[in-house]
């Protein structure tokens, strides 16, 4: 019989907040997500690709009493061994506990369930699945069934199916009642909500939302088997029904002890060095196997139950990627590492760039450009060489196609690394500045010097660019200064573009701030990187006012917001983002802020022993953490995970690497060559650069000056109102910029420098004029 639809338009995810995320190490092709105590998304053959939204249980006695599962909140959830993804789930209620053990197969794209019920003995337990194959909730297929004899509950849409089925240890079928439904109208919870008991037996539904339920004994296993037909993973599932549930329990934690054993954890207290393993087991789950190097941010939806989301998280972004790659590195599991680079060096745009991010393939997912992205990759080719582990992959385009793009788009970037507004900002520079230092070491002749030059350029304006002084807010806080958040692209060309408004996302309502008002704690990745040093005036006051701005201390820890003002969590009632909420703390800030405080001489212990509090009860650590009053309707409490992801990839990269650079006394990801290039001081520059961004109406007497556009021109140009006028063409550096260097020679403090273009490739002028005066920059700052 067909169940009726349902107009049931808004299919959402599971929950944000993971108990657990695993795979096996085989050849299966199987990733899957605990929450709530329940199955959640399940992916296949890619990570990319949800196939379920959750597969849940209903207890009840056919009487009228029935409790769901995942609603009952008392729960714990328990592993065999630390970072081994084989989880045991408990669930307590008066009248029944309920076990449940979740293992995937290793040679089958197959999930294996164990379940016991336990306690009043009229008690029923009832599955209940809900399909979502491909990431598609609207046009799936579902059907009870037989198959070679067999009951088979199936689902199908377009090149995926999915068959559950169950049996006993005597491999037979055991499943019971069984019915399909479509959300909203027909499914076995709205059967159980509206009858309290299953009353109905519909053996067709869709398309549509749809989902499965059948009634079972007391004690059984389920295969959850995924293939290209809904016949195909029939057979999957009962193939694993005939193993040993023991035996693939067994040889799951028999290959991730073997995982984890080779990789070298330094020596941490107990409970961290648990939640160092299982970090690593983290890093290692989120690897795809198809397109091997790629790994996705985090296997959740940030705040999935009211998401409709096809992205989520199960996305790859550049940056987290190779933060991921650092974190294999100080591992020792090189051969991940040079993974990531081969996938990244296969993802290159041909104009040096990365998406801001994608689905495995390369397709992008969002258009957003980000300059740190484009650095990221040259920096993880620079750490493996510096480590002699490069293992001959022939990284020399990807560099320079990559150091191309940073010297034409920089040092202004299209967004910054929270994905939000453009302009100069400091994480993104000092990313940007490293990049082209490290990737100068692969580079000869013109292209090696003006890769060197640029970022000594950099370097040297980036206070000038950054830094906000004499403001109504640092008079408030009592300091000098501090590095705004981002501050517009008019900065290059404009003195006071520092007043200039920047948006804030994410709110009902942008509070309107100027950049000048505006901070965060990107700066510390100039600490961390070299270019300043740990007790330089500026980091020094723009750590007082994020502290004051910016910190939370909560019972777990102190923690940071990204910026004041911002909106991406939950709204303070404990509700969902929804475009809008309140920026919450971030635990992986916290490990930044503790690789400066080992640079500042600190032991950075207690920001370790922060970020573990701040995660899950089994160590999941997420994107944010609630800082508000206790909300125990969301299950919110102050310093424990919010709703958002988890766990974050990113956050488990950081503190792995900050467990590895508190062993080695510096940080393990730091740059070597940008390292040792500054050693933490604004470098003093003789060579002033104009251009192509950046155009200063004043340079310093005696430095030399080049003029540095995007296309070949003709440079006409002369002093003192045009006095002595002279044409000089632009050369190639070599990094997709053309640059001509003009004499300053008998020029003296007060003088003018004038100059036009005439482009080569356009046929014609510019079409305005330029000017720039030398100054004595010695007595203007004094």
């Amino acid at each position: 019989m067909q169940a009726p639809q349902s107009t049931f338009l808004r299919p959402t995810w599971a929950h944000g907040g993971k108990d657990m995320v695993g795979t096996g190490l085989g050849s299966a092709r199987l990733w899957f997500t605990v929450a709530e105590g329940i199955l959640t998304e399940v992916f296949y053959p890619r990570i990319d690709i949800p196939q379920i939204r959750d597969l849940g249980f209903i207890v009840a006695d056919d009487q009228g009493f029935w409790v769901e599962l995942r609603r009952l909140g008392n729960y714990e959830v328990r592993l065999p061994k630390p970072g081994v993804p084989a989880v045991t789930i408990i669930h307590h209620h008066p009248r029944f506990t309920f076990t449940l053990q979740i293992c995937p197969s290793q040679r089958r794209d197959t999930l294996m369930m164990r379940y016991q019920l336990d306690g009043d003995q009229g008690l029923r337990p009832y599955a209940l699945l809900a399909s979502r194959l491909g990431g598609d909730a609207q046009n799936n297929l579902a059907a009870v069934d037989k198959r070679n004899g067999r009951t088979v509950l199936w689902a199908e849409q377009g090149p995926f199916g999915l068959a559950l089925m169950a049996g006993n240890v005597d491999g037979s079928d055991v499943w019971q009642r069984c019915s399909v439904g479509c959300f909203g109208a027909s499914d076995g919870w709205q059967d159980f909500d509206q009858h309290g008991r299953m009353s109905w037996q519909y053996d067709a539904a869709g398309p549509g939302v749809v989902s499965l339920m059948g009634e079972l004994p007391r004690q059984a296993t389920l295969a959850l088997g995924f293939a290209t037909s809904k016949e195909s993973a029939s057979t999957l599932a009962l193939a694993s029904l005939m193993d040993d549930f023991e035996k693939v329990w067994d040889l799951q934690c028999s290959a991730w002890e073997s995982w984890l054993g080779a990789c070298k954890l330094p020596a941490l207290p107990d409970d961290l060095g648990k939640l160092l393993s299982l970090s690593a087991t983290v890093l290692k789950v989120h690897q795809d196997r198809t397109y091997v190097g790629a790994a996705v941010a985090s296997l959740a939806v940030p705040w999935g139950e009211s998401s409709e989301s096809r992205g989520g998280y199960h996305l790859v972004w550049c940056r987290d990627l190779v933060e991921t790659a650092g974190a294999l590195i100080a591992m020792g599991a090189f051969e991940d590492a040079r993974d990531v680079l081969r996938y990244l060096i296969a993802t290159q745009q041909e104009d040096g760039h990365w998406f801001q991010n994608q689905w495995l393939g390369g397709e992008a997912f969002w258009q957003g450009i980000q300059l740190d992205e484009a650095a990221f990759p040259v920096l993880l080719a620079a750490a493996l060489r510096d480590q002699d582990k490069l293992a001959g992959i022939p990284v020399a385009d990807m560099v320079h196609r990559a150091l191309t793009f940073i010297a034409r788009e920089g040092p202004t970037t299209g967004q910054d690394r929270w994905e939000e507004d453009p302009g100069i900002n400091t994480f993104t520079l000092a990313i940007a500045i490293a990049a082209l230092v490290e990737g100068s070491t692969f580079l000869d002749g013109e292209a090696c010097e003006f890769a060197l030059q640029l970022a000594d350029h950099w370097n040297a304006r980036l206070d000038e660019w950054t830094v906000a002084k004499d403001t109504t807010l640092a008079r408030q806080l009592g300091v000098s200064g501090y590095y705004m958040r981002t501050s517009p692209a008019d900065v290059l060309v404009n003195e006071g573009a520092h007043v200039e408004h920047v948006v804030i996302k994410n709110r009902e309502v942008d509070p309107d701030l100027p950049a000048d008002e505006q901070i965060g704690t990107d700066f510390l990745q100039l600490v961390r990187f070299g270019l300043r040093r740990a007790d330089d005036p500026i980091v020094l006051d723009s750590l007082k006012v994020v502290d004051q701005l910016l910190k939370t201390d909560t019972p777990s820890g102190p923690v940071w917001h990204r910026y004041n003002g911002d909106g991406y969590g939950e709204h303070n009632d404990g509700s969902p983002f929804d475009g809008a909420g309140r920026g919450r703390g971030w635990p992986l800030l916290v490990g930044e802020r503790g690789h400066y405080a080992l640079l500042a001489g600190e032991d950075p212990l207690p920001y370790i022993q922060a970020m573990a509090a701040m995660s899950s009860a089994v160590g999941m650590m997420p994107e944010q953490v609630w800082d508000w009053k206790p909300i125990p309707e969301y299950r919110l409490q102050p310093g424990r995970p919010s709703g958002s992801a988890m766990p974050l990839v990113w956050a488990h990269s950081e503190f792995i690497k900050l467990c590895y650079s508190r062993a080695k006394g510096y940080p393990v990801d730091r740059p070597a060559a940008a390292w040792a290039r500054y050693q933490g001081k604004c470098p003093d520059v003789s060579h002033a650069i104009w251009g192509p961004l950046y155009r200063p109406r004043q340079i310093s007497v005696g430095e030399q000056f080049s003029v540095v556009l995007h296309a070949p021109a003709r440079v006409h140009w002369g002093s003192n109102g045009w006095q002595a006028v002279q044409d000089s063409g632009t050369s190639d550096t070599g990094l997709g910029v053309h640059r001509v260097k003009l004499p300053l020679a008998g020029l003296k403090a007060g003088d003018t420098l004038q100059f036009t273009f005439y482009w080569f490739d356009r046929d014609c002028w510019e079409g305005q004029d330029y000017e720039v005066q030398l100054i004595d920059w010695t007595r203007s700052t004094t």
